[in-house]
């Protein structure tokens, strides 16, 4: 017991630790998780029909706005998509300049920025959403909606501007469908991560902190 009350707590002093740092230190955390988006980036598989490759960025990009909340998860991916514009090789393939940013695979760099946000809102506010089960589904929704959505739309338009026509269960099979099998595994590792690591008491004032101890959190 005392050494679960002991890592209980240890959980708790990070992610309030976290939520009272310094403007410097929020911005070098935000660097250091965009530099792991970077690394993540590299373990890359190419596919022979699409331009858009298997990669373990959307892994990171889970566990951004949960470790670092929705601002500075947000801002972390925007550092990453901004950095990597500017020219820094941190993107799939150790590439970087606007070009891969405005390339096929533009927009679920774009969609990583927001399922940041998405997933690191609900963290700070819902006791929760820091289950398992809560987390999986917040992060597929993130995936399937928040990433795969802006990243079909712009690979769409990219293919259009490159004069090549494809039928929507064609795009599908480029930008989408690929990548179900392997994101729903990197999602359910990610969640258990989650659930591992975050605190299931309020540490920044979460609108359901008075009801959290009658929910029985797998």
């Amino acid at each position: 017991m005392q050494i679960a009350a002991t890592i209980n707590q240890a959980k708790y002093d990070a992610f309030r630790w976290r939520c009272e740092l310094t403007l410097v230190k929020k911005i070098a955390l935000a660097l250091a998780m965009a530099g792991v988006t970077g690394l993540v980036a590299q373990i890359r598989f190419p596919l022979p029909w699409t331009p858009v490759p298997i990669t373990g960025q959307t892994f990171a990009v889970l566990l951004a706005g949960v470790l670092l909340g929705s601002r500075w998860g947000g801002i972390s991916m925007a550092l990453y998509a901004g950095i990597g514009a500017a020219g820094v090789p941190w993107f799939s393939n150790w590439s970087g300049g606007f070009g891969v940013l405005s390339g096929a695979t533009g927009g679920y760099i774009i969609g990583f920025i927001l399922a940041a946000i998405f997933l690191g809102h609900f963290t700070d506010k819902y006791v929760r959403s820091r289950s398992f089960f809560s987390m999986l589904g917040l992060m597929l929704v993130a995936n399937f909606i928040l990433i795969y959505i802006p990243g079909l739309l712009w690979l769409r338009l990219w293919l259009g501007m490159a004069g090549k026509s494809v039928g929507f269960v064609a795009l599908l099979g480029m930008g989408m469908l690929p990548f179900i099998a392997g994101d729903i595994t990197k999602a359910v590792v990610a969640a258990g991560i989650v659930r591992g690591v975050t605190p299931k008491q309020a540490y920044n004032g979460e609108v359901d902190k008075d009801k959290w101890a009658t929910w029985r959190l797998p």
